[in-house]
């Protein structure tokens, strides 16, 4: 193969990748945000560390915890910032910590339940924490952190994962139908039974790591300029 060849074909990979990507794309005008959707389970799951009735499925519409997971549902299929997504998340769960969702809250994290209640109490009525409160609170801080770190960051890999399995579908069915144009003078029997369509698969195969995962083109744009104004500096 020549050199121009070679450059070209490359070229196709790339293209193949990213048509791959556009076509993954447009599938999340589907109901609940089509293939952005997958992985939310592992931030419903982590949720429901809390509010174990958590459930976009089976919980009321009125109800506080599908309020929650539909806040954090539009932030996940809109492809906001993981970091930002988990302080958003941590942030409405802390505004929710009352004397009535104390005990959850403990089970959860592993705090005194009865000292939380105090916390959630004294941070009603603005009065100030005493040392052991404090010490309290920081610790269930820090073990949301973890739950939620946890949550988002398998649906992260989750959501990776089924996109570059959905491209990898479209870009060799893109590669082999292109095939078949190109060879468009054999008959479709001969082309398949040939090793041409195998030189196809190939091509689709190796444009799947060019294919961009990203939530939207707007985080992926986002991450690019954030990625430029750190090399500027």
């Amino acid at each position: 193969m020549q050199v121009p060849e070679l450059g070209n074909l490359v070229a196709a990979i790339g293209a193949l990748g990213t048509s791959s990507f556009a076509l993954v794309d447009a599938t999340k005008i589907g109901r609940n945000g089509g293939i952005s959707n997958s992985g939310f389970w592992s931030i419903e799951r982590a949720v429901a560390q809390f509010y174990p009735k958590a459930s976009r499925a089976d919980s009321p519409a009125s109800s506080e915890e599908r309020k929650l997971l539909d806040i954090l549902h539009g932030n996940w299929i809109n492809g906001v910032a993981l970091g930002d997504q988990k302080a958003i998340a941590k942030s409405l769960i802390k505004l929710r910590l009352s004397p009535d969702t104390a005990k959850a809250f403990a089970a959860a994290t592993g705090v005194d339940g009865d000292v939380l209640a105090a916390v959630a109490a004294s941070m009603i009525k603005g009065m100030p924490l005493t040392p052991e409160q404090v010490n309290v609170l920081g610790r269930f801080d820090l073990c949301l952190t973890a739950l939620l770190d946890e949550g988002y960051q398998r649906a992260d890999q989750r959501y990776r994962n089924w996109s570059r399995v959905l491209a990898s579908v479209f870009a060799i069915g893109l590669a082999v139908v292109g095939g078949l144009v190109v060879y468009g003078d054999e008959s479709a029997a001969s082309y398949f039974s040939s090793g041409k369509v195998w030189f196809a698969v190939l091509c689709g195969v190796l444009a799947i790591p060019m294919a961009p995962i990203s939530k939207d083109l707007t985080s992926a744009l986002a991450a690019g300029v954030k990625v430029a104004q750190t090399l500027r500096k």
